[in-house]
């Protein structure tokens, strides 16, 4: 949910090449989980991608514990990994914190598609779907896959 990491721009595909789906942070809630399953079991789609992007809005006000409205659904769902990654970097500047959460919200993502939708997992599981993490540096145009 970002101007800056469309999809179909960052992957070089037209419009109807990828089954997006958007939300501010990457997080998994109920309806992103019942728009991967339809996605996926539907419409076929073979590869789910948690993309995640440099310079997160969403990612600085998990940092930065900001009230807004609904928007702690989504902070605290982010801000899940933030305890681990102190605790190891205990003078850890915000920068970097920030890029260490990117890739930790992203792993997480994929861990609750795997704990949270049997459909997904069993795809997953019977080889028909992939599910990969990727980070996309809005400064370069670069998208860093990763397995987890």
């Amino acid at each position: 949910m970002d101007s800056r990491t469309s999809a179909e721009l960052v992957f070089d595909q037209g419009l109807g090449d990828i089954f997006s789906i958007r939300i501010a942070g990457n997080v998994i809630n109920e309806d992103i989980l019942g728009s991967t399953e339809f996605g996926c079991k539907v419409v076929g789609a073979k590869v789910i991608v948690v993309l995640g992007h440099t310079g997160c809005g969403a990612i600085k006000g998990a940092v930065n514990d900001v009230e807004l409205g609904h928007l702690h659904f989504i902070t605290k769902k982010i801000q899940r990994c933030i305890p681990t990654i102190k605790k190891l970097n205990p003078n850890i500047s915000e920068e970097i914190l920030c890029q260490h959460v990117t890739k930790e919200n992203v792993i997480q993502g994929i861990r609750d598609l795997r704990t949270s939708s049997s459909i997904i997992a069993g795809l997953e599981h019977d080889k028909q779907i992939q599910i990969v993490g990727g980070l996309y540096d809005i400064s370069t145009g670069i998208v860093e896959f990763f397995d987890n």
